[in-house]
């Protein structure tokens, strides 16, 4: 009798013990050199884990270049914080969730010194400018200023963060930079020479095989984020100063930024069913006795 008590008390505190920690990956767009952004989003991934009780840690991308072809290869990652278009292709490809997005919405300017600036988009023509490399969404949103490869300046990617095209415009080693709002309003003595449409916020995503109480634990942690001082260093290294709801519905379209990259395959449309044509009445009045093999067709009354 003892030994089943025992072993009843066993089974029941196994029952009620709390799901084990696990570890999930972060994966972020290369906007840093990945020591940097290691520093850069720590804070986020300490904040997830105390939070939630799971580890976090973070995967980067020696490139947009890696990114984008990891992406499209579908690599395993449980979390993607990034701008609309990728998430969108997440959403749309590998069955991902937006869980949030931050507050601001994202726009992207070229930015230059005053003088430079005064000749408007035009007078880069010729004249060197730095983005972030392709697929980066400043470097495609800068393909919509000039749609005209032979009028157009010459993109230089060598920066490794979007701040490096603003430190190259003061070394003058370059005429302007595109770089996300967030960036852009740190340099009021920089003009902006032009803005980009406007997209959804950056967006933290899941995947599909994250369990559900973890997905939703995450999405409760962000949106309460802004609501902890002690979580203020968070939000200024990412640039924000909320996080919101992400309805998937919004990222419908946001991945069609990304049609005419290299590699870029868009989605097979959906097979449209075909109804099939209800069989006509036969009158059997109208059949002779010859058409029905010699068989008598009565029916009770």
């Amino acid at each position: 009798m003892m030994i089943r008590k025992c072993l009843l008390a066993a089974a029941l505190a196994f029952t009620a013990a709390p799901a084990l920690a696990a570890n999930y990956t972060l994966a972020v767009e290369p906007n840093y050199p990945p020591a940097q952004a290691e520093m850069v989003y720590q804070p986020l991934l300490d904040y997830l884990s105390a939070s939630t009780g799971h580890t976090f840690r973070l995967k980067t991308a020696s490139n947009y270049h890696v990114y984008w072809r990891d992406l499209r290869a579908g690599m395993k990652v449980d979390f993607a914080f990034e701008e609309a278009h990728f998430a969108g292709y997440r959403m749309g490809r590998l069955g991902f969730t937006p869980l949030v997005r931050t507050l601001e919405p994202t726009r992207y300017s070229l930015l230059a010194d005053a003088m430079i600036a005064e000749e408007g988009t035009s007078g880069l023509i010729g004249r060197p400018v730095v983005s972030m490399p392709s697929p980066s969404m400043g470097y495609l949103l800068m393909l919509e200023i000039y749609r005209n490869p032979i009028a157009a300046p010459e993109i230089k990617s060598v920066g490794t963060g979007w701040r490096d095209g603003v430190e190259m415009i003061f070394s003058q080693e370059t005429d302007a930079a595109m770089v996300p709002n967030y960036i852009a309003q740190l340099y009021p003595n920089l003009v902006v020479v032009s803005e980009s449409r406007e997209f959804i916020g950056r967006t933290l995503s899941a995947a599909g095989t994250v369990p559900s109480d973890v997905r939703e634990a995450v999405e409760e942690a962000m949106l309460k984020l802004h609501e902890d001082p002690g979580s203020y260093e968070v939000l200024v290294e990412l640039g924000a100063t909320q996080f919101v709801d992400a309805p998937s519905e919004e990222y419908t379209d946001s991945e069609s930024l990304l049609a005419g990259v290299f590699g870029y395959k868009a989605r097979p449309a959906a097979p449209v069913a075909e109804e099939e044509p209800e069989p006509e009445a036969i009158d059997l009045d109208s059949i002779s006795d010859e058409e029905l093999g010699g068989l008598e067709v009565t029916a009770d009354n």
